[in-house]
């Protein structure tokens, strides 16, 4: 009787480490198939929703950015002819002057030094007039292009709707991507959807 106490014992602790074994086996298969590495690895043979601008062939051809650097060189060629024609004037008066000294036409000495004061009074005046103009065009070049950053930056969030890219990169000349495919290069569509929405108004 002990004996069969003893079998249907030993029986019963063999089942129950079985079914211990494979309630646990089970669960762990269960976990397995659902690790997270497999969607990771269904996310990387699709492809990134990333793009990127060639900057050169985009500011080159945008009909935008052609007038904003149409008014800056409008304004720097106005200010150096400026300069130039004070310039060419204030080199006239010193050739004069020098003429007057070598030919003793000053009547006294003092008129000399008053009239060779003047011309260095104007020189310096003209430097500053043309450093002046410098830092203005300086400033009024930095302004234009924070004028197109924020409009770029406003059209290239419009341009995205539908596109849905998590991040457009800027490359210009190789500096920024060393190497992408050219399926990722959104310049061309960028472009045409750049220019067909500017409307130039003429100042």
């Amino acid at each position: 009787m002990k004996n069969i106490n003893y079998i249907i014992n030993g029986v019963l602790a063999v089942a129950v480490i079985i079914l211990f074994i494979l309630h646990f086996t089970g669960k762990k298969e269960l976990v397995d198939t659902k690790k997270p590495t497999l969607d990771l690895e269904e996310n990387l043979s699709s492809p990134l929703p990333v793009a990127y601008v060639n900057m050169d062939s985009l500011l080159q051809n945008y009909n935008y950015y052609k007038d904003l650097n149409e008014i800056i060189v409008r304004k720097e060629e106005n200010a150096r002819a400026s300069v130039n024609q004070q310039g060419s004037q204030l080199q006239s008066e010193i050739q004069d002057f020098e003429r007057k000294v070598n030919n003793n036409a000053f009547l006294t000495r003092e008129r000399a030094e008053q009239e060779q004061q003047r011309l260095v009074k104007k020189r310096q005046e003209l430097e500053a007039l043309d450093n002046r103009l410098t830092q203005e065009l300086m400033a009024e070049q930095q302004k234009l292009i924070e004028q197109l950053r924020d409009s770029l930056s406003a059209q290239l969030k419009i341009f995205n709707h539908g596109k849905n890219y998590q991040i457009i990169f800027s490359n210009i000349s190789n500096d920024n991507i060393l190497l992408a495919d050219d399926a990722f290069d959104i310049t061309n569509e960028l472009l045409i959807y750049l220019n067909k929405s500017y409307s130039p108004t003429h100042n």
